[in-house]
């Protein structure tokens, strides 16, 4: 199978770089699979589960909002945070779960609405990589 070079950077680090068969990402027009030779793209990203796969093993991870450049030969995701299954802290996330839930129920703007609304997306996507995924490459 073809391969391209994918780069994952966060403000703070360079998550991953490496080739790759393909990678699924979450955009705000559903989940986009990008595979070698993909159609060059810049589209924005939305917070869930991105799946990566490389020499038939898959992993997934949590991935923030951000914005994606796909050219033929490479793609660079660009998100506020992206971490592995091991890396999230189930008691964190639960909590910020919890206030983006009692925030949404106090509903005083469109503006706010929007911020909680996202960030319950943000906890519910780690909650569903945390109990989905395991700390390796999941042979396809």
């Amino acid at each position: 199978m073809s391969k391209f070079l994918l780069e994952i950077i966060t403000p703070e680090k360079q998550f991953f770089k490496g080739e790759v068969e393909s990678i699924n990402i979450p955009s705000l027009g559903g989940a986009c699979t990008i595979m070698a030779g993909h159609q060059p793209m810049v589209f924005a990203t939305e917070p869930g589960m991105i799946t990566i796969v490389e020499e038939g093993r898959t992993r997934e991870a949590f991935m923030s909002e951000g914005f994606i450049e796909v050219r033929p030969d490479e793609t660079i995701a660009f998100s506020e945070a992206v971490e592995w299954p091991e890396d999230i802290d189930e008691r964190r996330a639960k909590e910020a779960k919890e206030r983006a839930e009692e925030m949404l129920r106090r509903n005083r703007s469109a503006a706010e609405y929007k911020l909680n609304r996202i960030a319950l997306q943000r906890a519910f996507a780690r909650l569903r990589v945390k109990h989905h995924g395991d700390a390796g490459w999941k042979d396809e």
